[in-house]
């Protein structure tokens, strides 16, 4: 799902403060350009946190606002789905422990740690494949 939300940018002595009405949230950016990144990204990560909740996004100009003199208001578009697809697919860390030896024997047969993990869990789960 597709949308574009409105955001207020408010200048402050070291940037830029953003208002996004639609889901009562604010967040903000070193420029302009920064601040409507970090728009879109709070956008982002509220609107999958809302639907992994059960919740129905807001429709774009839900909430009314008042304009202020100095302020710019300007649209934000997110792609819900792409978001979702980078932040579900992105690296997390993880750190194990295993035996000395086991270190040893793995490293002189050039194991991948990360790939054999990755296998290993997607076999234990039962899952056919890794998502994405």
């Amino acid at each position: 799902m597709k949308g574009a939300y409105p955001i207020i940018l408010q200048k402050t002595e070291d940037g830029y403060y953003v208002n996004i009405p639609d889901f009562e949230i604010g967040t903000q950016g070193d420029s302009i350009a920064d601040a409507m990144e970090m728009a879109r990204d709070a956008i982002g990560l509220t609107g999958i946190d809302m639907e992994d909740d059960g919740k129905t996004l807001p429709e774009p100009y839900t909430v009314k606002f008042e304009q202020e003199k100095d302020n710019i208001v300007t649209l934000v578009d997110v792609d819900f789905t792409e978001y979702r697809r980078r932040v579900d697919n992105r690296a997390v860390k993880k750190n194990c422990t295993i035996p000395y030896w086991m270190s040893v024997a793995a490293d002189k047969a050039g194991v991948n740690y990360s790939r054999l993990l990755q296998d290993a869990i997607t076999n234990f789960l039962g899952l056919n494949k890794v998502q994405g």
